[in-house]
């Protein structure tokens, strides 16, 4: 069996894997199919002043399958409701994708599940505005992000003098 990458509409990836699941076991096709995947991290975000944890899809409107590639498989696929084609190689003969990319995916979909990140990504240089903690209400530049930790350095402005401030990254929100 292969991976292969199918397009389907955005924000449709959920029910094109269950509908695909659904046709694939209603078809007598489960010998030659294996894992279905939308490639999704977890992303701890700020709603109502709670953290939570959130999916966030790497390859917004891509499902990967794993499949041996035939005539009836590449129908079943290709009619699924939803999905649009395969990509690349052409429309009747689509080429799978190399194991090394599939590891990198699966690898990255484990770190997201082992330490989730920040749905907001910051970089260097950034204006961004404190919204909880000593210093809420006040602006500055980031200086330094660290995933690893979940933390960055702002320099805030306090009474004319640039101050570096270490804070976590629901701390703060983009100006």
């Amino acid at each position: 069996m292969k991976w292969y990458v199918v397009q389907v509409r955005s924000g449709y990836e959920r029910k094109v894997l269950e509908a695909l699941n659904t046709r694939i076991k209603q078809g007598s096709f489960t010998k030659r199919f294996g894992r279905i995947i939308v490639p999704t991290e977890e992303v701890v975000e700020m709603r109502q002043g709670k953290k939570r944890k959130t999916a966030r899809k790497f390859y917004p409107g891509y499902v990967l399958v794993e499949m041996e590639m035939d005539e009836d498989t590449w129908y079943l696929v290709q009619k699924t409701p939803g999905a649009a084609k395969f990509i690349g190689g052409t429309s009747g003969k689509p080429v799978p994708l190399s194991m090394k990319a599939v590891d990198n995916i699966l690898q990255q979909m484990q770190e997201g599940t082992d330490k989730p990140r920040p749905k907001v990504l910051f970089e260097v240089g950034e204006v961004v505005r404190v919204v909880d903690g000593p210093f809420a209400d006040f602006n500055g530049e980031v200086e330094e992000v660290n995933y690893e930790k979940n933390r960055m350095r702002v320099s805030v402005i306090i009474f004319g003098r640039a101050t570096p401030v270490e804070l976590e990254f629901d701390q703060v929100k983009k100006a």
